[in-house]
């Protein structure tokens, strides 16, 4: 008898200072309406939003691509200590909303003066093989979703020159 192939996994950590107060940069993570203006890479729509945002609350979240498929993924908060870090188990779904990725993400919030230093640390497990390929654009994925977020909190800026 075989015994059964390991599954892939990737762990992503990526640090951030944004030029936001840590209790905006903390909503921002949790208030569905702003998640929904910043949530995947460049490009990407979320035409399905849902976060409530306090320990047990479920996140699920449908990410648009600019080719029109859809990326969907739920989860549950698993520690939510305002303002300072979240954990939240985040599983995307496939087309038939089975599991593909089972994983966790934990982001931690410094304050450092009028900046945040954001810390995300994201870790998943390919639950099909069909899922490696996400695995492989994690680290890409997350990366763009944080610029967005950046651009989000920091507003607009003026050019003085």
């Amino acid at each position: 008898m075989n015994a059964p192939a390991p599954r892939e996994m990737r762990e992503v950590v990526i640090t951030r200072v944004l030029d936001a107060p840590r209790e905006l940069v903390f909503k921002a993570w949790t208030d569905p309406k702003m998640v929904q203006q910043w949530w995947g890479p460049t490009g990407f729509t979320n035409p399905v939003c849902e976060v409530d945002g306090r320990l047990g609350g479920h996140i699920r979240i449908h990410m648009r691509a600019p080719t029109g498929e859809t990326h969907p993924m739920k989860g549950v908060f698993t520690e939510f200590a305002p303002p300072e870090k979240i954990v939240f188990t985040n599983i995307a779904l496939g087309p038939n909303g089975e599991p593909i990725l089972d994983g966790m993400t934990t982001v931690t919030f410094e304050a450092q003066g009028d900046k945040t230093k954001v810390t995300m640390s994201s870790r998943a497990t390919a639950v099909v093989p069909e899922a490696v390929k996400h695995l492989q654009g994690m680290e890409m994925g997350w990366s763009l979703t944080l610029d967005r977020l950046t651009n989000f909190v920091n507003g607009p800026k003026t050019d003085s020159r």
